[in-house]
């Protein structure tokens, strides 16, 4: 794909939109006005950004517990994220679903899930159901490499490929699920071959590498609309925090983590802009003040907006009849 000045710094402001916003939940965590265990994406930013830029606003997208990132590059609103994630009744599901359970249709984002490798199965019936009704769209799933392992992700790889249904799986491989490293669970070095078993394609690439991902992602857009064909790819990254707030991350060498610092997707594509005098620090300074004020505007509507109230507890469980 051809990029142009203005989109690689739109890419480059979302991924800097998606720090700067988990950051901003980090400290709101800190504070107390973020309940429960909360996942971050910091370091991974490069994945969600080139493959929704990728996408239709229509197109589908099924994430995980650590999609904060993915709903940002969707196009999901700030506020109602924040709000959401603060319990809050502004936010997407009037503050019942929380950090891990962010929902928003409207933009094509149709959940996250707190399970490992849950999302995978609901998101092959979303593409069942574009081949028969919304020929125009595709699904995308997210998930991480702890969900390559599970049932789910064969069982639905396996009728994707035999129902030739137009999504394409992304394993967003931080290189740990939970605290356990990704050579005590794979029996191959390159988890794309994976892909080999359903007889459809499948990449494996450096997920840091934004431009990389993109292509990579308008090759599989281009192999369902010529084939039919879903398709695999492996972004390898790193989240530079643990698991969730609470792990102190002693399972991983300092030295381990100074390495994947230095392939920080954000200041990697930034080098890259400097160098074709696409960015200096001038154009950095007003798309962090920019960013800065459109998440200071997302934090007041989510401190002013109420919690839910008790008596909508049995409400929106059910689709209406």
């Amino acid at each position: 794909m051809n990029l142009r000045k203005k989109d690689k710094l739109g890419l480059y402001r979302t991924m800097k939109k998606i720090r700067f916003f988990e950051q901003t939940v980090l400290k709101l965590t800190a504070e107390g006005l973020v309940h429960g265990s909360v996942h971050f994406y910091i370091g991974q930013e490069a994945i969600s950004t080139g493959v929704c830029r990728c996408l239709k606003k229509e197109d589908y997208v099924m994430g995980t517990h650590r999609s904060h990132g993915l709903m940002i590059s969707k196009g999901a609103s700030l506020k109602k994220m924040l709000a959401e994630i603060m319990g809050r009744s502004g936010g997407y599901c009037r503050g019942k679903g929380g950090t891990m359970h962010l929902a928003a249709p409207e933009v094509g984002m149709m959940g996250t899930n707190g399970i490992v490798g849950a999302g995978i199965p609901i998101a092959t019936g979303i593409a069942y159901g574009c081949r028969n009704f919304e020929k125009d769209r595709i699904v995308v799933c997210f998930f991480g490499d702890g969900a390559i392992n599970t049932g789910a992700f064969h069982e639905s790889v396996n009728l994707a490929a035999l129902w030739s249904l137009p999504v394409i799986y992304v394993c967003e491989n931080n290189q740990y699920a939970i605290s356990t490293d990704i050579n005590e669970t794979a029996s191959v070095d390159d988890l794309s071959q994976h892909a080999k078993a359903y007889g459809i394609p499948g990449f494996n690439i450096d997920g840091n590498d934004l431009e990389k991902v993109i292509n990579t992602t308008t090759e599989c857009i281009g192999i369902i609309k010529e084939s039919n064909s879903p398709s695999l790819i492996i972004c390898n990254t790193y989240r530079h925090m643990g698991h969730s707030i609470h792990d102190p991350r002693t399972y991983r060498s300092k030295s381990e983590e100074d390495l994947w610092q230095k392939k920080d997707p954000i200041l990697s594509y930034e080098k890259i802009l400097k160098k074709f005098g696409i960015l200096n620090n001038k154009v950095i300074s007003e798309i962090e003040y920019d960013i800065s004020k459109e998440i200071d505007e997302a934090v007041d509507f989510a401190k002013s907006s109420k919690k839910p109230d008790q008596k909508e507890l049995f409400e929106n469980i059910y689709a209406p009849g």
